[in-house]
């Protein structure tokens, strides 16, 4: 009889070097354990993740799979033999973007490197332009990453990324689109509170509050989205 497999595990995929690689419900993870779980983790980064495993988010586009997995291998390396996260994420990204770079995405955007990268490139579909002039696009994460940052992750804005063009909001298509309200409410609360004056770290504390407050409560966020401006 086969093993039954649980929430939130989806789907083994892999193993390397003694470690399985899963495929998981992320959104569940950010439902119920740790709304800043992102596309992937390990254990010496998020704790809860058994020490043998790699997590990767279930995707609504997986071809960037095996960048993950081999950002992941990197850092859990180094971090098992006691360098700090931000060392081994530094050491991991170095990989990552070698690979990036040589699936030939970097090529795509400018055109064979005869021209300089440009942020409309990755615009895939304008979800809505608001009353205020803000235009929320849902744009190729995948691009993103390999072009202009390689930990741009669910969503961002105009007043945190410089490569954002102005009054402007991104929702990464990698996003599956159950989760794309909440990481929208976050990431409009978040540029709507330091527009007034708020710094990063303080918006984005209150927004992931906010973001995990409507996950436990769906049913508020129409009204929460209302509020900073998605009418």
């Amino acid at each position: 009889m086969p093993m039954e497999i649980k929430p939130p595990y989806i789907k083994k995929i892999d193993e390397k070097g003694g470690l399985k690689i899963w495929i998981v419900d992320g959104a569940l993870i950010r439902h119920k354990t740790d709304e800043e779980f992102t596309n992937y983790g390990q254990h010496y980064r998020y704790p809860y993740i058994p020490q043998d495993e790699l997590w990767l988010d279930k995707e609504a586009n997986e071809n960037e799979r095996q960048f993950f997995i081999d950002h992941l291998l990197v850092e859990h390396r180094l971090m098992k033999a006691g360098k700090t996260y931000n060392d081994a994420l530094y050491e991991a990204d170095k990989v990552e973007r070698k690979e990036r770079r040589i699936s030939g995405d970097v090529k795509k955007v400018t055109k064979n490197g005869s021209k300089l990268p440009d942020p409309h490139d990755v615009h895939k579909e304008l979800w809505k332009k608001l009353e205020n002039g803000v235009s929320v696009w849902i744009v190729n994460g995948r691009l993103v990453r390999s072009v202009f940052d390689i930990d741009f992750t669910a969503g961002g804005h105009d007043k945190v990324y410089e490569f954002v063009p102005e009054r402007e909001v991104w929702i990464d298509d990698d996003i599956m689109e159950i989760e794309r309200g909440y990481v929208l409410l976050h990431e409009l609360h978040e540029r709507n509170r330091m527009i007034s004056g708020w710094t990063y770290d303080k918006a984005h504390a209150e927004s992931s509050k906010m973001e995990y407050h409507c996950r436990h409560h769906p049913d508020e966020l129409h009204d929460a989205l209302a509020a900073e401006g998605w009418a």
